[in-house]
């Protein structure tokens, strides 16, 4: 089945004139759904939900790839040996202290912990009846985004939002929503991501890609907003990925557009940005006040930083090659910074600072497991409620209970602890670019994890599990995402490891061989398709910018 939608203009006093259109009247284009119609899928991807997903994609699609090519820009430049600074044409911004952003919306208050995790029915459950105080609904790291997972999210969430939801698993286990729930964050694609399962275009016959980021946004708050507004909170976003705060200024215009047409008040709207790439470290304050009406706070994405430092430097030589994953902890040197930075930004302005994600969870059939888990997560957390952040994340129900406890004893009563101003730190762009670790290592034994982890994730990832208990860690594309630039990045520096062994091609890819014959057994497995894409991965001479791209354009479109 096709369902076809064309837009027409709905002109707006929030923003300027539409660069896409030659006037008010002027026809539009139209989004076709060339994906197979599950049952469901009919609710979400309704004419109406499509036409406003439409006008989002006519309004901001070209200054999205505006954006997207200014990050390769900015990448060629550092290759050619810029460094990342603090840019002098926003210094008005960062230097005035009289600004504010919007901060909490309804419901948003109290943040001190947060699970996360995909839209999947049961995990949608599990999530609103885990106890903390918001769920990060994904769709984007934690996602594999598959056409049923992401229309079949958008269900789940619908369903939830009006406490509609159940589920039954295989072995008749009844799933219902519990009393108390979690207020809903909604994690959208990242800007560089299209939705390969619907088809954009114009009069005249031209095509182009649909954002994915367009996509999972507009269809949120198409289905959704109002009903949210109506039950006491409102349509919150996590934003991922963005490198400038440009991208945040189009965030914003999307969200100002999105209020208009949908007939909201503006402002209603309001996004958490992870901080989870270098530049964004670099450009916190300009990120909050481009967002400054529609945002909530800032998140240390601890993952996608550390992934960010490795691909922008991976070809500047020695000096910048980061050791094993196990040493890059929170403490070492630029990740301490930009935590630091992080809080007193945020606080400064008004704005939640929530915490990053530890990757250790329990296991109920290992107790030794997860009473190591827990003592990790309760010594992570702790150093991030002193440090001043007003919340956290959690991936497993179990850590709920673990997290808070660390935030009660420092918030004493309190919800959050914006208030407080770090104005003990102090923190340069060579802070935040020092890269030197004690006894920094790169081991056989690392070499060999990350590998394993990698094959193990994308044999996960292209089953449609984008969330994956590896070696009793949570690990998702941007734990993966580590995993292979280190690889890359290590063999294309012709490193040796700490035992004396060349990272060479041809060791590196019995390895992945290894691994993905270990997978080979387990029913349904991709381990060919995943030994074969790690390949591309690792062993190539060019540097994919994101692991999922080219595997979504090859398994799951």
């Amino acid at each position: 089945m096709i369902i076809t939608t064309t837009t027409t203009d709905h002109p707006t006093t929030e923003l300027p004139e539409d660069p896409f259109t030659e006037g008010p009247s002027a026809t539009r284009g139209s989004i076709t759904v060339t994906g197979p119609l599950e049952p469901g899928f009919d609710h979400i991807l309704t004419p109406e939900a499509l036409e406003f997903v439409a006008a989002l994609h006519d309004r901001f699609a070209r200054i999205r790839c505006e954006r997207l090519a200014a990050r390769r820009e900015r990448r060629a430049r550092i290759a050619a040996g810029e460094m990342p600074h603090f840019l002098p044409e926003t210094a008005g911004i960062r230097e005035d202290a009289n600004w504010r952003v919007a901060g909490a919306g309804p419901g948003l208050h109290d943040r001190r912990v947060e699970i996360t995790g995909p839209t999947d029915r049961k995990m949608t459950i599990n999530a609103m009846n885990s106890g903390a105080q918001v769920w990060l609904a994904d769709h984007e790291d934690s996602l594999s985004p598959t056409w049923s997972n992401i229309i079949g999210g958008q269900i789940n969430l619908r369903d939830a939002i009006r406490r509609e939801i159940d589920f039954v698993s295989p072995e008749g286990k009844e799933y219902r929503l519990g009393d108390q729930t979690p207020t809903i964050v909604f994690r959208p694609r990242g800007w560089h991501l299209t939705e390969r399962h619907l088809a954009y275009s114009q009069p005249g016959g031209s095509r182009g890609t649909v954002s994915a980021s367009l996509v999972d946004a507009g269809l949120y708050l198409f289905h959704n907003a109002r009903e949210l507004i109506a039950r006491g909170a409102g349509p919150y976003f996590y934003l991922p990925k963005l490198e400038s705060h440009l991208e945040a200024r189009l965030w914003n215009d999307v969200f100002s557009f999105a209020e208009s047409r949908l007939g909201i008040e503006h402002g209603t709207i309001r996004a958490t940005v992870l901080i989870e790439t270098l530049p964004a470290a670099f450009e916190m304050d300009e990120i909050l006040y481009e967002l400054r009406d529609h945002c909530a706070g800032l998140n240390a994405g601890r993952w996608d930083y550390l992934f960010s430092v490795i691909k922008l430097f991976r070809d500047r030589g020695r000096a910048f090659v980061l050791p094993d994953r196990a040493q890059l902890t929170m403490t070492v040197p630029f990740m301490r910074a930009y935590t630091e930075l992080l809080v007193q930004t945020c606080h400064r302005r008004g704005a939640h600072a929530i915490g990053g994600m530890s990757a250790f969870i329990p296991n109920r059939r290992d107790p030794e497991v997860t009473e190591r888990a827990f003592a990790q997560v309760a010594s992570d957390k702790q150093r991030e409620a002193n440090a001043g952040y007003d919340g956290t994340w959690v991936a497993h129900p179990d850590l709920v209970p673990i997290a808070r406890e660390q935030f009660d004893a420092v918030l004493a009563g309190r919800v959050n602890q914006v208030e407080r101003q770090r104005d003990d730190v102090r923190v340069i762009a060579a802070d935040l670019l020092n890269f030197k670790i004690e006894d920094a290592r790169i081991t056989n034994a690392g070499i060999r994890a990350n590998i394993r982890i990698a094959v193990r994730y994308l044999d996960s990832w292209l089953r449609g599990q984008g969330a994956a208990a590896i070696d009793n860690l949570m690990e998702d594309a941007a734990t993966a995402e580590i995993s292979r630039s280190q690889l890359w990045q290590w063999i294309n520096q012709g490193l040796v490891s700490d035992e004396g062994r060349p990272i060479v091609r041809e060791r590196v890819e019995y390895f992945i061989d290894k691994y993905a014959d270990e997978l080979a057994e387990e029913p349904g497995n991709r381990a060919a398709d995943a030994a074969q894409l790690m390949k591309e991965l690792v062993l190539g001479e060019e540097f994919p910018a994101f692991l999922t791209v080219p595997a979504y354009d090859r398994y799951l479109k």
